[in-house]
């Protein structure tokens, strides 16, 4: 099945803004993925190639919480739920990846739940 327009455009814009944006390990990098139904998010240190935090909306944590609650309130649960497992690892400033999605809608909503919760981006 080949993949469409749409999505061959996004991985195209994720892979040219990622020759330029990187996780270390004293800035480590928060992606985005957004697919239709859930979406995920990584602390990720690119130097040494290793995941530190994630959260999604198929977190068990989460999933009683999400259940008759709209994406974008979804997403901004998740958002709050990285930055806190973040906090607790000790990372306070981050670099944030959208991942190649527009900074609107869920993106946006765990971006600003990220910030409010205590990470610096």
């Amino acid at each position: 099945m080949a993949k469409n327009n749409r999505t061959e455009a996004r991985i195209h814009r994720h892979r040219r803004v990622r020759k330029f944006i990187s996780g270390t390990e004293a800035r480590p990098r928060l992606s985005v993925f957004r697919s239709l139904a859930e979406i995920y998010a990584q602390v990720i240190d690119d130097d040494a190639a290793v995941t530190l935090v994630s959260a999604s909306s198929i977190d068990h944590e989460l999933r009683e919480k999400l259940t008759g609650l709209k994406k974008a309130e979804q997403a901004r649960l998740v958002g709050e739920l990285v930055a806190n497992r973040a906090k607790e690892k000790g990372i306070t400033k981050v670099v944030f990846d959208r991942g190649g999605f527009r900074y609107s809608g869920r993106v946006k909503a765990l971006a600003e739940a990220a910030r409010e919760a205590g990470l610096e981006f």
